[in-house]
């Protein structure tokens, strides 16, 4: 199976499958990003930034964030499948909201 490199800043770079939701991705290498909704892009919680190119987005994703009046300004890694090494910033953790991450975030 092939991995790909994940640089998150301020955590130590890791290896995740190919295919992996980004957010789950994050979550099992101790990465606490948000995930309020399991995953569903209704709540924008897991919201990300990447540096360098982006992958293509979705129709879920890209109307979630132009419902939100937010597009361009982040990705929802809940809606992002590993295809590439990222370096990325997590632009909601868990526990700087002083929250739990959130429901189960579905494979």
């Amino acid at each position: 199976m092939k991995t790909f490199k994940i640089h998150a800043q301020g955590f130590d770079p890791f290896e995740v499958a190919e295919g992996t939701k980004l957010a789950l991705g994050l979550e099992q290498n101790g990465v606490d990003v948000s995930h309020r909704c399991g995953g569903q892009a209704k709540c924008t919680t897991c919201r990300v930034s990447i540096t360098g190119e982006e992958p293509p987005m979705g129709e879920t994703e890209r109307l979630s964030l132009e419902e939100d009046g937010v597009l361009g300004q982040f990705r929802l890694s809940c809606q992002i499948r590993v295809d590439r090494d990222y370096e990325l910033e997590v632009l909601m953790r868990a526990s700087v909201q002083g929250w739990e991450p959130g429901v189960e975030l579905e494979p």
